[in-house]
C-alpha cells in the first residue's frame, strides 16, 4: 500500500473535520477523492503533505510513519496545489532549475530531472518562454512538471484542471495517465469533475460527514449500481460537488 490511514482525527477549535478516518490506497494506482465543499478533502490532503498536523491517528506513506519519518516521506512525495506554484517572470527552464535546486539537485542530475519533467508534460516548445505568457493549460502543465522534479513515488494533484478549456483538460489527463503508466507513480487526485475521476482513476472514495462513506473501484461501482458515478455521489451525499 502507498498510503495507510488509521483512525485519523482533526478538529478546528470545537469543530470536528475528520473523525476516525481509515483509508488504504494501493501502490502504483490512480486514486480519486471526491466530496462536497467543506467535507474535509483539503484538510486530509494537507495532513498527508504535513502542511497541517493531525490531532490523533496514524498515517503511513510507503511504510514510513508520518509522525517520525517525515523527511523520508518528503523525499518520495510531491504536492501540486490548485494555485499556480511558480514564478511568472521566469521561463519554464528557469522555474524548473530553481525548484530543482531546492531538492539539492545539481549539474547533470538536475539537468536530467528537468529534461524528464519537460518531456513528461510536453513543454519542449516552451523552455525559454516566460510563464506569464502561458495559457491556463500551459500553466497547469508547468505546475505538474515542477511536481515531478524529485521523481516522486506518490504525487498529489489538487484540482489540476481548474479554469482551463476542455481540450487542455483532456490533454492534461492524458499526461497524468502517462506519468502513472511510465513511472508507476501513485497519484492521489482530487477534482470537482466526475468525468475526470471516471476517466483517470482505478479507485475512488467519497468523503462526507468527516469520514470515508464509500471506497471501491470504478469498475465495481459501475457493475454493482445502475447509476452513474455522479448519481451515486448525489444519492450518498445529497449534495452536488460544488455545494
Amino acid at each position: 500500500m502507498s498510503i495507510i490511514i488509521k483512525n485519523l482525527n482533526k478538529s478546528y477549535k470545537d469543530t470536528k473535520i475528520l473523525e476516525n478516518l481509515n483509508l488504504e490506497i494501493k501502490s502504483g494506482s490512480i486514486f480519486g477523492l471526491l466530496g462536497p465543499n467543506g467535507a474535509g478533502k483539503t484538510t486530509l490532503v494537507s495532513i498527508l503533505n504535513s502542511l497541517i498536523k493531525k490531532d490523533s491517528g496514524e498515517v503511513f506513506i510507503y511504510d514510513y510513519n508520518l509522525e517520525t519519518e517525515l523527511n523520508k516521506i518528503k523525499a518520495i512525495s510531491s504536492f501540486v496545489p490548485q494555485t499556480y506554484a511558480f514564478y511568472p517572470n521566469l521561463t519554464t527552464y528557469e522555474n524548473l532549475e530553481f525548484f530543482g535546486s531546492l531538492y539539492g539537485l545539481k549539474q547533470k542530475r538536475l539537468k536530467d530531472k528537468i529534461e524528464n519533467a519537460i518531456s513528461a508534460c510536453a513543454l519542449e516548445k516552451y523552455i525559454d518562454k516566460r510563464a506569464l505568457t502561458f495559457s491556463g493549460g500551459l500553466k497547469r502543465r508547468l505546475n505538474i512538471a515542477i511536481g515531478l522534479l524529485n521523481s516522486p513515488k506518490i504525487l498529489y494533484l489538487d484540482e489540476p484542471t481548474v479554469g482551463i478549456d476542455p481540450h487542455s483538460r483532456r490533454y492534461i489527463l492524458e499526461i497524468i495517465k502517462d506519468i502513472n503508466k511510465n513511472s508507476d507513480t501513485t497519484i492521489f487526485y482530487t477534482s470537482h469533475y466526475m468525468d475526470e475521476i471516471e476517466f483517470l482513476c482505478e479507485e475512488v472514495a467519497i468523503l462526507e460527514n468527516k469520514n470515508i462513506v464509500l471506497k471501491d473501484s470504478i469498475k465495481n461501482l459501475k457493475q454493482n449500481n445502475n447509476l452513474t458515478l455522479e448519481e451515486l455521489f448525489l444519492n450518498i451525499t445529497k449534495k452536488s460537488l460544488r455545494d
